[in-house]
């Protein structure tokens, strides 16, 4: 493996000759290409087109105080090599103009609104320009992630420049949803335009408590960056704790020890599953199959009090530490989980034969919400979404960590993209997180669970990730002096999903709108960072 990568990277070099200024490695895994920031549309292209690489993720960042320019990072995994590949460019503070990749790379298309947004650089030719995460009534001349944007600032608001799809016809009718909804549920505003009851388009609008996270972690120390990171979301706590663990064990190249990562895998396991069995639930609620809904609630809560019982929190907040992991179990936890789980199993087969044979519930998920393969790789959706329309991609077999490279599960993959196969993907999802707990139980080596942290080159960043129950989660921290945060970018599996939502919209009724909306069951926090 290690000689078919160096062939291919000698062979990506060559073939993108004086594009590239100069290249360097960042670690084992990935490779950093150094290019003019005019070329930025026709390498990533290549990148993506000819090479198959998929967009990872994408980071602005604002470096004056270290070479005296803005930077932005484009990385591209390539799955069957273990490899990462990032195309770095300069941005001149005296000219922020970039040009855009998102007329060829559409899922492009919310990093570059958002450092539009949060730092000033401005994608030249970007087919979408109105503002994203700071809404239209904020000063366009404010940047908040520059670095000379005081965190606590207060900001007057301005006349609005928010802009929604345009209607000709009379026939059309705008329904707007939100962005206040009944019961306890984050913001987010639903625009319909519909004739009858049919849609025919969906503006989606997010962003309404936008948290300023990674403003807050500049200059903070790496551990307390961690505290911050699992409060990123509630029900993803542990995945995003373990993707920002891992980057900083990454940047100083720590080898945390087999038994953390073995810990960690059965905690992201049990994460996965009270997710994944809720969900269920609450797409039933989606068509009214009360017993579905109160049965995946019961579950999940059965989950959940085991997780409080073993780690001392139900969201499994506080298990990970820097270099490993602050809690460990005895025999008799292992045992306890075991035996819970063994009634998960058959209490949960019992739902799952209930919904799969009950004609109206089959009736209703199926061709509703549908999201084509085509739409799915065009914006690099991941996660059950991404799986469910056919698309064959899950982190922990295609950039493994913690243990899973240690365990044997399936991938599954339906075709159809609509709501039955994504509820029949967390179906099988559960069974597989079954399998992997136990192997995990059964394998559980001895020693410690924590290694120190050294002193850390400051400048280097680094990147971990994760399959949280919603999919990939890619965390990118760069160093600052004495172990602290210079730049800290999160790429949730839900950043990278909303975009494909209203997209499934169309032809449907406004009444599925709830019942598609929860099959993806994105969350509004881990874009409100």
């Amino acid at each position: 493996m290690e000689k078919t990568k160096k062939q291919w990277l000698a062979r990506l070099k060559q073939q993108l000759g004086n594009k590239i200024i100069f290249s360097e490695e960042n670690g084992a895994q990935e490779t950093i290409l150094h290019i003019e920031k005019n070329n930025l549309s026709e390498v990533c292209l290549f990148l993506h087109d000819e090479k198959q690489g998929r967009l990872f993720t994408m980071v602005g960042s604002d470096e004056r105080e270290m070479n005296g320019n803005f930077a932005l990072y484009y990385v591209f995994t390539f799955d069957s090599l273990n490899h990462l590949v990032t195309v770095k460019a300069l941005v001149d503070p005296f000219d922020l103009t970039f040009p855009s990749v998102t007329l060829v790379l559409p899922a492009a298309n919310w990093y570059e609104r958002e450092v539009r947004d949060l730092l000033g650089l401005r994608p030249q030719g970007h087919p979408d320009p109105r503002p994203l995460v700071l809404h239209g009534d904020w000063p366009e001349d404010l940047h908040p992630l520059q670095k000379d944007f005081p965190l606590e600032q207060q900001v007057p608001r301005v006349k609005s420049r928010e802009v929604f799809m345009p209607y000709d016809s009379e026939d059309v009718t705008v329904v707007p949803v939100g962005p206040i909804h009944a019961g306890i549920i984050e913001p987010g505003h639903f625009r319909f335009g519909t004739v009858g009851d049919t849609i025919l388009h969906l503006d989606a609008r997010l962003f309404f408590t936008h948290r300023g996270l990674e403003k807050a972690s500049e200059g903070m120390p790496l551990r307390k960056a961690l505290f911050l990171a699992e409060r990123i979301c509630g029900v993803c706590a542990l995945s995003h704790s373990v993707s920002f663990a891992q980057a900083v064990e990454r940047a100083g190249d720590v080898k945390i020890p087999p038994r953390a990562k073995y810990l960690r895998t059965l905690f992201l396991e049990l994460e996965r599953l009270y997710n994944h069995i809720g969900d269920v639930g609450n797409i039933c609620a989606g068509f009214g199959f009360q017993v579905g809904v109160s049965q995946g609630a019961r579950l999940k809560e059965e989950l959940q009090q085991l997780n409080e019982r073993i780690t001392g929190h139900r969201y499994l907040r506080g298990v990970v530490s820097l270099g490993g992991m602050r809690i460990d179990i005895t025999p008799q936890d292992c045992e306890e989980i075991a035996k819970k789980l063994q009634y998960i199993k058959k209490e949960f087969s019992e739902v799952v034969n209930l919904l799969l044979t009950h004609d109206i519930a089959i009736n209703r998920m199926t061709n509703s919400g549908i999201l084509r393969l085509q739409h799915a790789n065009d914006l690099e959706v991941v996660g059950v979404a991404a799986r469910a329309s056919g698309r064959q991609i899950d982190i922990r077999k295609n950039q493994p960590y913690a243990a899973y490279d240690q365990v044997q599960f399936q991938v599954s993959v339906f075709p159809e993209g609509d709501v039955l196969s994504r509820i029949r993907i967390r179906i099988e999802e559960v069974y597989q997180s079954l399998s992997i707990i136990e192997q995990v139980l059964n394998q559980l080596p001895d020693g410690d669970i924590q290694v120190g942290i050294p002193k850390l080159t400051p400048y280097r960043y680094a990147m971990g990730w994760c399959e949280s129950p919603r999919g990939e989660t890619v965390h990118w921290v760069m160093i600052g002096p004495n172990n602290t945060v210079y730049r800290y970018r999160v790429r949730s599996a839900t950043y990278s999903n909303w975009p494909a939502v209203p997209l499934t919209m169309e032809g449907n009724i406004v009444p599925d709108f709830p019942l598609i909306n929860k099959s993806f069951e994105l969350c509004y926090a881990c874009c409100d960072r």
